[in-house]
C-alpha cells in the first residue's frame, strides 16, 4: 500500500482504499450470496430482507427510499418473498392504502442466518492484529478472503503498469475468473 505524505500518495492510497473495498465488498456480500442462491434469490431479495426483518411495518414507500430501487424491481423481489412466505403484508390501520411489511416467521431466520454470516466475518477481520484500529487498508485486507489477499496485493500492485498480463491463477481468481 502507499504512504500517505505527497499529494500523489495521497491520491494513490485513495486508489488502494478504492480497490479493497471492491473486493472486501465482494467477499461480504459472497457469504450470503451463496445462502442465497440455494433459495433462487439474489442480492435484492437480501436487501428487502433486511430491512424489512429490522424495521417491521415498514411501508413499500419507506422501503424505496431506503433501497432507491424503482417501484418496478422492488414488486419483483416482493413478489418472489410474499409468494415463498419469507415476507408478509398487511393493510395499514390509519391508510388502508398503505402495504406494510412484516418478516414471517422462515423469513427472520433466513434474514437472521445471512446476518450471522456476514457478522462473523466482520468480527475476524476486527481480530485481526491492526485491523481494528490501525488503517483502513488494514481493516478492507482483512475483510478479504486469506487466500486471495496476496492476489489482491499483487494485482494492486501492477496498477497503472499497463502490462495487460495475468499473474497467475490467483490472480485469475480475485478478477472473479475461473483459473482453468
Amino acid at each position: 500500500m502507499h504512504g500517505a505524505g505527497s499529494p500523489r500518495e495521497t491520491a494513490c492510497s485513495s486508489d488502494d482504499l478504492i480497490e479493497l473495498l471492491f473486493f472486501a465488498y465482494r467477499d461480504f456480500v459472497g457469504d450470503p450470496d451463496r445462502i442465497l442462491a440455494q433459495y433462487g434469490f439474489g442480492r435484492a431479495h437480501h436487501r428487502v430482507l433486511h430491512f424489512v426483518d429490522r424495521y417491521p411495518g415498514l411501508t413499500i414507500a419507506e422501503l424505496l427510499d431506503i433501497l432507491r430501487i424503482t417501484k418496478q424491481s422492488l414488486n419483483r423481489v416482493l413478489k418472489d418473498l410474499i409468494e415463498q412466505g419469507y415476507i408478509l403484508q398487511r393493510t395499514g390501520t390509519s391508510d388502508r392504502r398503505q402495504r406494510l411489511l412484516f418478516c414471517s416467521g422462515t423469513g427472520a431466520t433466513l434474514a437472521a442466518e445471512l446476518t450471522r454470516v456476514q457478522a462473523r466475518r466482520l468480527a475476524r477481520a476486527l481480530a485481526m492484529p491492526g485491523a481494528a484500529g490501525a488503517s483502513p487498508e488494514a481493516f478492507l485486507l482483512a475483510m478479504i478472503e486469506p487466500d486471495e489477499r496476496a492476489a489482491v496485493r499483487r494485482l494492486m500492485a501492477r496498477r497503472g503498469q499497463g502490462t495487460g498480463e495475468t499473474g497467475g491463477p490467483l490472480d485469475a481468481k480475485v478478477l472473479g475468473q475461473d483459473a482453468a
